[in-house]
């Protein structure tokens, strides 16, 4: 499962007093919700922004369900005032075949991913379909699969298209592998 990190600005008109945010990440955490805060005297009023890190792949729906909770560890807003707003969605990577397979899913498309090291350097193939090629730009999909992996990668196009589970080389032997 990928991890989200979703930002979520917890007062975006800048009126409530400092300790009421400390207190809503305190509800947040102890809800068992990872939260990473800033020191919220030290930021500008409509800056207070805070990190939730989720599990899941649903961007919009993580960032609906950040913000709802967000809301529900400050309690009732002040009449008019607007209450937390969740910003971009972001995801973690830790060069797993999840985050890999992530990416791929995250353009809409659907691949084949295979790991084997060659020259003590290890090499990710992801074999996509030829309509799926045609639907997405191989640069922006090589360099994103590249930063989520930090490994060489190698897109293929065949035909036909992938099926079932992705299937994983069993031949990924090298430097920090068993």
């Amino acid at each position: 499962m990928r991890t989200a990190v979703i930002r979520v600005n917890l007062d975006p008109a800048g009126d409530l007093p400092a300790q009421r945010l400390d207190g809503a990440v305190e509800a947040l955490r102890r809800e068992g919700i990872e939260v990473i805060a800033p020191d919220f005297g030290r930021v500008p009023r409509h800056a207070r922004e805070i990190e939730l890190l989720i599990e899941g792949d649903d961007a919009q729906a993580l960032r609906a369900w950040a913000q709802d909770q967000c809301a529900r560890a400050l309690g009732s807003p002040a009449l008019g005032a607007p209450g937390p707003a969740a910003g971009a969605a972001t995801f973690l990577s830790r060069g797993t075949d999840d985050d890999a397979l992530g990416v791929v899913r995250a353009f809409g498309i659907s691949a084949e991913l295979d790991r084997y090291w060659e020259q003590d350097e290890e090499i990710a193939v992801f074999t996509i379909t030829r309509a799926d090629a045609a639907r997405v730009p191989e640069s922006r999909l090589h360099t994103a699969l590249e930063a989520a992996l930090n490994c060489d990668v190698r897109i293929v196009v065949a035909d036909p298209a992938p099926s079932g589970p992705p299937h994983h080389g069993g031949s990924l032997r090298g430097p920090g592998t068993s």
